[in-house]
């Protein structure tokens, strides 16, 4: 799997089934940090993800330290709304976790005061909080992709 895609206590059924569409096209791991805020056989979680629930690699959690520790060595990238680099100032190489936090709160303050050196933002304009968990997942990762040639893709 050239990359990682981690949520965080996701809230919303259709953002999680999005994103496991999207790591199903481009062969990206998806781990879940629970408490997630759907069940795993919710309706709007499954149309969400159509047919490629096959393709999706998916791995559970009880935290997020329990991803870290399942993953030593790894790279970890964090997404938030409270970073100063934007997500085009890093090199991103296969095998990185992108992590994001839950819709209505994002990743807890603790989370990223500790790894504020790998949290990166997506810029917006003022008049919003956030974009969508799942156009920020995809951006995100088609980055990485990108600068990767895009590995295992045609």
């Amino acid at each position: 799997m050239p990359f990682h895609i981690v949520l965080v206590e996701p809230e919303i059924p259709a953002n999680t089934g999005n994103i496991a569409r999207t790591c199903a096209a481009t062969g990206t791991h998806l781990h879940l940090v629970r408490p997630l805020g759907f069940r795993t056989d919710d309706r709007t979680l499954k149309r969400a993800g159509l047919d490629y629930w096959f393709a999706v690699k998916i791995t559970y959690y009880d935290s997020f330290q329990e991803v870290v520790d399942r993953h030593p060595g790894a790279n970890f990238y964090f997404a938030t709304t409270k970073a100063e680099k934007r997500y085009t100032d890093f090199r991103f190489q296969e095998g990185d976790f992108f992590v994001f936090g839950k819709e209505t709160k994002g990743l807890p303050d603790s989370l990223i005061a500790a790894h504020r050196d790998r949290c990166m933002r997506l810029p917006m304009t003022s008049d919003v909080r956030s974009l969508n968990l799942a156009n920020s997942a995809a951006i995100i990762l088609y980055e990485a992709l990108r600068q990767t040639s895009f590995p295992g893709l045609k």
